[in-house]
């Protein structure tokens, strides 16, 4: 179905912090995408290399200093993020993640049509009164948007089940499958470990080191496999505020790369892509090594079963948090090459045809069009553009 775009010259305004991981991947794939189709787009963020890369896209990028997570700064971030707006006259806003969901929706208070992105609910990544206090936050912001976009039907079931009430879009991530694409591992493993041995079965984990990404699981799961599986080396490709201590308690097995301009050479250097999330909205990274033709191991965590085939969901999938379950999956698979092989292949052609990043960039472009044409869903409707039970497809 052709996807309408929103009036060339109409202005968006993107916030976003963080910068780096998966937002940020989000935000230049659609700021891309939105200045291809003739969108005026401005992002507002921290000076970063996300800064950098959208303005060689041609986005106007206004820096906007925040911090990570809520705090004594918040005021003054809000502040700095009026006076954009009051320069930018944005005619829609797309805040990207907790942090500038908070900031954004505090400037803003509904005055111009808004889209919430979580990429994860704040709620999930903090316990006790923290994680009260940002749900009550959640559900009384949610009326300061016009629209909660979600990566997965589970992120948005989490939300509704939390008690947050709004009008709701499911929009799956996608990944430019141009960029990620099959290649022979052996030469791309060669120059990124010129002292290892090739033939020996490699791992690699693609993410930021935080507790979000699990990899202290991943690290109490090594022990078994490398004990089943002789010769397997381990690559945590990232960096992170755990990186010291994960460092700490890795064998000498496990090779850490710190942050890298290009994570596509460690996903063909693979033979398997693990992420062990603790919580995720949809993980970019196993979209990613699937186009690669790399078959993944992830957590059943929000938006996995969603983002794999119905082949890899049943082989692929353990509980968040069970090292056991995890290094049985991936020994499993280690020693299992003609497997790694067709579930890779079924991998790719899962992504083609539904997390290419072009479709998603089209329903973003249905949904920002139907924001600005003025014609807001009925109350308690729940827009999707994923076929899901119940609900029309934008797609279909």
């Amino acid at each position: 179905m052709h996807q309408p775009e929103p009036d060339v010259g109409s202005r968006v305004l993107h916030l976003t912090q963080p910068v780096d991981g998966g937002v940020a991947r989000v935000v230049t794939d659609l700021a891309r995408a939105q200045l291809a189709a003739g969108l005026h787009v401005t992002v507002a963020c921290p000076q970063s290399a996300l800064a950098a890369d959208l303005r060689s896209l041609g986005a106007d990028v206004r820096r906007w200093e925040a911090s990570r997570t809520p705090g004594r700064s918040l005021p003054g971030e809000v502040r700095r993020l009026a006076r954009v707006l009051a320069q930018v006259r944005p005619d829609l806003v797309h805040a990207h993640s907790a942090k500038a969901g908070l900031a954004g929706r505090l400037a803003v208070r509904g005055r111009i049509p808004t889209v919430f992105q979580p990429h994860a609910w704040s709620f999930e990544a903090v316990g006790g009164t923290t994680a009260e206090l940002a749900l009550t936050w959640e559900r009384f912001a949610a009326r300061w948007a016009d629209r909660l976009v979600c990566v997965s039907e589970a992120e948005r079931v989490t939300g509704e089940r939390a008690g947050i009430a709004g009008q709701w879009s499911v929009v799956p991530n996608g990944i430019d499958t141009e960029r990620f694409h099959p290649a022979p591992a052996t030469a791309v493993r060669a120059a990124l470990l010129p002292d290892a041995d090739p033939a020996a079965p490699l791992v690699v984990c693609v993410g930021r080191l935080c507790r979000q990404k699990g990899q202290d699981v991943l690290l109490k799961a090594w022990e078994a496999v490398a004990g089943e599986v002789p010769g397997a080396r381990l690559v945590l490709v990232g960096d992170g505020p755990d990186h010291v201590r994960l460092r700490s308690r890795a064998p000498a097995s496990v090779l850490f790369t710190g942050a890298v301009a290009d994570v596509v050479p460690w996903y063909r250097a693979a033979d398997l892509v693990v992420l062990p999330s603790r919580w995720e909205g949809m993980a970019l990274a196993p979209l990613e090594a699937l186009a690669c033709e790399r078959p993944v191991v992830v957590t059943d965590v929000d938006g996995a079963r969603e983002s794999l085939p119905a082949a890899l969901a049943s082989r692929c999938l353990v509980p968040p948090e069970d090292p056991a379950a995890l290094a049985a999956a991936v020994a499993g698979l280690l020693l299992d090459p003609p497997l790694r092989a067709s579930l890779g292949r079924q991998g790719r052609r899962h992504v083609l045809s539904t997390h290419d990043v072009r479709r998603t960039a089209g329903a973003v472009a249905a949904l920002y069009r139907e924001l600005l044409g003025g014609r807001p869903p009925e109350a308690g409707a729940q827009a999707s553009v994923v076929p899901t039970e119940g609900r029309e497809s934008i797609h279909s």
